[in-house]
């Protein structure tokens, strides 16, 4: 498909997603994200205007070809999340290529996404989160194994970390501090508050750990690699079975959890957003509608119409 697309434009794709990574520090999913979306978009300017477009074609688009551009894209199955997704990035190119080179980009830029309803986290209950904690353990065949799921899923509804963020956590990290120096999406570092009972989680597995831990990573599969991500979705797998917990409750459920628990608490949204690394406070406002929703739930038993 990239064969289609003008060598011009497609010299000003990759050159804006070197941009994202040196200059924003974009991750590599994003990235990865972000290209496949431009890519697609550039294809279908070739193959709609039927001629090998320049910088200032590109640039200066209507809202006519853009909105054949997204009735492809529904054609072909992809859904209004995915589809605003992939405008947002031809937006973000656009709008940084018009700005290097000179370009009028008003009909691009002004475009609309489709509308879609964002779905809401699903938190577990305290009581359950609780329980996840202490149930992860208990299939384990070692102890040191079982003192590592312990910690792990602790840290994740303690600390509030994405399951990519407790597993990167260095060796060297142990034994935790009070404040952990975390690393999160984008290259962005947040300080992130560690329960006692967090440190003393990862403390008791540091000390079960038939590995090295002067090196490497802290966490650890069986074999002394660093552990799987995939390993901790099927250990939860398991212990939401013996719970009787919905598929929903997944390792990032535990930060969904951590969050909502705050805010029930009397948390403040912007602190809940420096913790969990959010670049923008919409991203966590969602919390804020989680907790309506379980209020007008309780408020739908407590009261059901006649």
């Amino acid at each position: 498909m990239s064969l289609l697309i003008p060598p011009a434009a497609r010299d000003a794709l990759q050159a804006w997603l070197t941009h994202l990574r040196v200059i924003d520090g974009a991750a590599e999913a994003t990235l990865r994200a972000y290209g496949a979306d431009v890519t697609g978009w550039l294809a279908f300017l070739a193959g709609h205007l039927g001629e090998s477009y320049g910088l200032k074609t590109l640039a200066g688009v209507p809202h006519a070809d853009l909105r054949a551009w997204m009735a492809h894209e529904r054609g072909r199955g992809l859904g209004a999340r995915s589809l605003a997704r992939a405008l947002s990035a031809v937006r973000q190119f656009t709008g940084w290529l018009a700005e290097r080179e000179g370009l009028d980009a008003t009909a691009v830029l002004s475009a609309r996404g489709p509308k879609f309803r964002r779905k809401l986290p699903r938190p577990l209950a305290e009581s359950d989160a609780r329980a996840m904690i202490a149930t992860v353990a208990e299939d384990a065949a070692e102890d040191w194994i079982r003192a590592r799921d312990e910690a792990v899923v602790t840290l994740l509804y303690g600390c509030g970390l994405r399951i990519s963020e407790a597993l990167g956590l260095p060796a060297t990290a142990h034994p935790l501090p009070e404040v952990l120096r975390i690393t999160g999406k984008g290259g962005k570092e947040r300080l992130v508050p560690v329960l006692p009972a967090a440190r003393a989680a990862v403390a008791r597995y540091a000390a079960l750990c038939p590995f090295d831990l002067t090196a490497g990573a802290l966490f650890r599969g069986a074999r002394g690699g660093a552990l799987n991500p995939r390993l901790v979705a099927r250990v939860m797998e398991r212990a939401r079975t013996v719970l009787g917990l919905p598929a929903t409750a997944t390792p990032h459920a535990m930060r969904h959890s951590f969050a909502t628990h705050l805010l029930n608490a009397g948390g403040d949204l912007r602190a809940i957003q420096e913790l969990l690394g959010h670049a923008s406070l919409s991203t966590t406002q969602v919390y804020t509608a989680v907790d309506a929703a379980r209020l007008m739930e309780v408020y739908a038993r407590a009261h059901p119409r006649a």
